[in-house]
């Protein structure tokens, strides 16, 4: 039975986390949006269902036979398991969904800092706004989340370098994309950054290696950053702490 994930076409976003996961793990997933013949259409409209009894607020959301899941963080708890992807002990699965969970919070800031006042208007008419939230983001939030995520590293018992557990899971994954992310968004912060956490880099270079995820890094299945998904390049938002 295939994984269908649900997201928007052309941007990496949200969906990027659960792609992640299946492309490390070899699943059988069809993106549905990019599907010829299926595209965005079908997502509207089991969205706007007036039928279906268990309708997601907003992409990502799974559908996995009759299941229909959604949030990123909910997604990836639902499918760690099934992917080899998750701690089997229980206390550890729950600590992981808090980190994705904290994840989540963190790319909903990342978001804000170029649509601080609306996500209705366009982000030149919130430039002055964006200024000031990116500014509080780069100097306070970046190490915030960063150096919260450095102390899980070092103090995770079962060592190894990854953030629960003794092997990889979707938070490691996810954490990848979060550095890969704020590389492309915010590369002059970054270069200031990386230097103070030196976990979190060894974890990137580790999920990058990794060989599915190797190879779809270099695949046309990987979409690239732009201005119209959560990571934005803008220079002017880009200080220097």
């Amino acid at each position: 039975m295939s994984y269908e994930l649900f997201y928007w076409d052309g941007i990496q976003g949200r969906g990027e986390f659960v792609r992640l996961a299946f492309e490390d793990a070899g699943a059988d997933y069809v993106d549905v949006t990019r599907e010829p013949g299926r595209g965005t259409g079908e997502m509207m409209r089991l969205m706007e269902s007036t039928v279906e009894a268990h309708i997601p607020f907003a992409p990502p959301f799974l559908r996995h036979g009759d299941q229909i899941i959604s949030h990123v963080a909910n997604i990836l708890f639902y499918l760690g398991p099934k992917l080899g992807l998750a701690p089997k002990a229980e206390a550890q699965r729950w600590f992981a969904n808090g980190l994705q969970l904290t994840i989540a919070d963190f790319i909903a800031e990342v978001h804000d800092t170029h649509h601080p006042i609306a996500t209705s208007k366009y982000y030149e008419d919130q430039k002055q706004e964006a200024k000031a939230r990116a500014a509080e983001f780069v100097t306070n939030r970046i190490p915030k989340f960063l150096g919260y995520f450095e102390r899980v590293l070092e103090q995770n018992p079962d060592g190894g370098g990854h953030a629960v557990g003794g092997g990889a899971s979707y938070v490691d994954l996810s954490l990848f994309q979060v550095i890969e992310g704020l590389r492309y968004a915010f590369p002059k912060a970054m270069r200031h950054y990386e230097p103070q956490y030196p976990g979190l880099l060894k974890l990137h270079a580790s999920v990058k290696s990794r060989p599915n995820i190797a190879a779809y890094l270099a695949s046309p299945r990987r979409l690239a950053f732009n201005e119209n998904g959560i990571f934005r390049r803008y220079p002017e938002l880009d200080i220097a702490p």
